[in-house]
């Protein structure tokens, strides 16, 4: 059995999920604490890019040294196997941290067929993208906040062809945000306005 890999965003109604610190935290809750550790549970290896390690490599080793409520979570992080994507050599200051040896897709099908737990990307939209274009995302995490940030980034990008995803598991929290689970849809529905018609009598 292969790898699985996973992605997760925080993303808002209006699709936007650049700088999420600026809208998030007010309906951070248990709930939401419980899915993104959850997802952390089985995971091996992280994959990021250059932005979103820059700001985990920032904050996280940190609140691990510091002993706080969240060191434990941080020292799962700092343990895990971190790979990085950029067009340019970088120094990766935390540890276990390397930077990946070709594109997107060619490492992640790699580290796909290898054995070992599973892989999770959090943030990193660029990367989130080519696995969805190469159909190497097993699962697409959306925790939907309920409002319209208006500015910023959005998840999907103008391009050719579609995407078709299902929806493989939903959970509504106490403060409106809707944690949404996707995956590949391989056999997507069909049909066109007259197919909608015809419904519409039965």
């Amino acid at each position: 059995m292969s790898r699985k890999i996973t992605a997760s965003l925080f993303i808002s109604l209006d699709g936007v999920v650049e700088a999420p610190d600026q809208w998030h935290f007010p309906y951070f809750n248990d709930e939401m604490g419980a899915a993104v550790s959850a997802g952390m549970n089985s995971t091996e290896i992280l994959l990021f890019g250059r932005r979103t390690y820059d700001s985990f490599a920032g904050a996280w080793p940190e609140r691990e040294a510091a002993g706080g409520q969240e060191a434990g979570f941080a020292q799962q992080l700092g343990d895990m196997r971190k790979i990085v994507f950029s067009r340019r050599q970088l120094d990766l200051p935390w540890r276990n941290s390397e930077q990946a040896s070709g594109d997107v897709a060619e490492v992640a099908a790699a580290l796909k067929s290898e054995p070992g737990g599973d892989i999770s990307l959090s943030g990193s939209v660029s990367v989130v993208r080519q696995l969805l274009a190469a159909g190497l995302l097993d699962e697409l995490h959306l925790l939907v906040h309920p409002v319209a940030v208006r500015k910023g980034m959005r998840l999907f990008d103008e391009g050719e062809p579609s995407i078709p995803l299902k929806l493989l598991r939903s959970e509504a929290f106490a403060t409106g945000v809707l944690n949404l689970v996707y995956g590949p849809d391989t056999a997507p529905p069909t049909g066109g306005y007259e197919e909608a018609v015809a419904t519409l009598g039965e």
